[in-house]
């Protein structure tokens, strides 16, 4: 693609002048004749009379993307940020999974592991693209999430501090500013559902710091789910994409933004020719209510849900995998409120059939609060019509405070958030379908689980000897431990499939 300039038809025309000839020399002067006008003619050496000939038409040469790259570059950013850590050298999760996870460990977020510049303080590089005049910039969540200080450098080497406006994390993506005193360069937004596989893309953005680069490929699938988040539906290309470039635009030919560069799947860590794009189509609604409010609100069931296989199908009596299959009731959810159960299969909703799992989750996302929903079910292989209200999506922070260790009030606690380990957050979570045990989603800084270790995207095995499967075995386990007086409990962890004891001192 870098040397697309450099290709030349290396064909030259046949000489000119030729008169009377031999039906030899007339079929050889053909076939230069054929070759100078972009076809190549096949011909029986022996009988050139014999029949018609076949073309085939010369592989036209490859484009040139320097009139759009000129366009467009003056519109992608940089983006440094700077943090302060109360854990020097500590590894940052990648979003979507914990690290080292099958499959999750092969899809990176492509921007830098941070990397100490003093005890206290990580770098890390990003992209951004303009999207107006006034210094509105897109770029990923997973790229300003943790930042104390966020600093843009535009194409012409200008540098501004910049806000963070709002935050998605479902999405990954996020919306910051600056404040240039200047009209600013931006990009026009496209359509992503208009993109087709095999049409060409560019990706411009900052790989390890070198900004400005572009690279060029084609769409290689469409509705990609890479498992980082219950609303994946990525734009799947081959330009070359790596760390850096993260929350860099994605164009069309045309010099239109279809995607922001988000992810890559990499067995080596380096790129492979497989990324990922988060398409405009989503990114429009979520920047819009970003600018809007700082945040984006979304509708909400409460139910912990997963995909219906074949061999789930036949085992619920269903004639096709098709539905969604209810794995959980989350507690003081809209959902547990209504009759409905773990095992029902939920064939539709707001009349809209339900193919895929990941159906169920867009639609009620996209549903106000307060909206009266239909939900078509099938319970022991009996219809059901349930009339569901949809709620709003409670704040990350309270999903995760729900099943924690501070259930249990005024008892010793360690300062850890758990989730029980369904199908659905293996899924989310990259984990092996056998993984046993409770999934940790929060640490309190400076708690004993913090102190000990322990990191969101821990699971619990063990506690004191005994295996547990629900929050609220570690409770009791926890209390027990506290009652006879043993000072801390024994917790058997398990991260990136490696196991781990580890005693954890209680805390009042």
């Amino acid at each position: 693609m870098n040397d697309s300039n450099q290709i030349r038809n290396p064909v030259r025309p046949a000489a000119p002048g030729l008169r009377s000839v031999s039906s030899r020399s007339l079929l050889a002067g053909a076939v230069a004749l054929a070759l100078a006008t972009g076809g190549l003619v096949y011909a029986h050496a022996n009988a050139p009379d014999a029949g018609p000939v076949t073309t085939q038409a010369q592989t036209p040469a490859m484009p040139s993307f320097a009139d759009v790259a000129e366009r467009v570059t003056p519109a992608v950013v940089n983006v440094m940020v700077s943090t302060e850590t109360p854990h020097p050298g500590r590894m940052h999760a990648i979003p979507g999974g914990p690290d080292g996870a099958p499959p999750a460990e092969l899809f990176r977020h492509h921007f830098p592991q941070p990397g100490s510049s003093n005890p206290q303080q990580t770098h890390g590089v990003g992209s951004g693209f303009l999207v107006d005049a006034d210094g509105y910039i897109v770029t990923n969540n997973h790229v300003v999430a943790e930042a104390d200080e966020v600093t843009v450098t535009l194409h012409d080497g200008a540098k501004f501090r910049a806000r963070v406006v709002g935050r998605d994390e479902k999405t990954d993506l996020a919306l910051i500013k600056i404040d240039a005193g200047r009209p600013l360069p931006y990009v026009e937004l496209g359509s992503s559902a208009k993109a087709r596989v095999g049409d060409w893309v560019l990706a411009v953005g900052n790989p390890f710091g070198l900004g400005g680069s572009v690279n060029a490929g084609i769409v290689s699938a469409q509705g990609r789910d890479i498992h980082s988040g219950p609303y994946d539906d990525y734009i799947q290309i081959d330009a070359p994409i790596n760390t850096g470039n993260s929350g860099g635009p994605l164009f069309d030919a045309q010099g239109r933004v279809i995607g922001v560069n988000t992810a890559i799947y990499s067995p080596t860590g380096g790129n492979v020719g497989i990324g990922f794009a988060i398409p405009v189509d989503s990114v429009r609604t979520v920047v819009a209510a970003l600018r809007t409010g700082g945040q984006v609100e979304r509708g909400w069931l409460g139910v912990q849900i997963q995909a219906v296989t074949d061999e789930l199908a036949a085992a619920l009596g269903l004639k096709e995998a098709t539905g969604v299959l209810v794995a959980g009731i989350v507690p003081n959810g809209p959902a547990a409120h209504l009759d409905i159960k773990p095992g029902d299969v939920i064939l539709s909703a707001g009349g809209q059939t339900l193919k895929d799992y990941r159906d169920l989750p867009k639609l009620v996302a996209a549903i106000k609060a307060g909206t009266r929903l239909t939900l078509n079910i099938l319970r022991n292989g009996e219809p059901r019509t349930i009339e569901a209200t949809v709620g709003a999506m409670p704040d990350e922070r309270k999903l995760a405070e729900q099943p924690s260790d501070k259930a249990a009030t005024g008892g010793p606690r360690l300062g850890i958030y758990l989730a029980p380990l369904t199908p659905q957050l293996r899924r989310d979570q990259g984990l092996d379908a056998d993984s046993t045990g409770v999934f940790v989603i929060k640490v309190e800084p400076n708690s004993p689980a913090d102190r000990a270790g322990i990191e969101p995207g821990t699971l619990i095995s063990m506690v004191s000897g005994q295996a547990v499967t629900t929050p609220e075995q570690i409770i009791a386990a926890v209390r027990k431990a506290a009652q006879d007086k043993q000072g801390s409990v024994l917790l058997r962890i398990e991260k990136g499939g490696n196991p781990l004891f580890v005693a954890v001192p209680f805390a009042a």
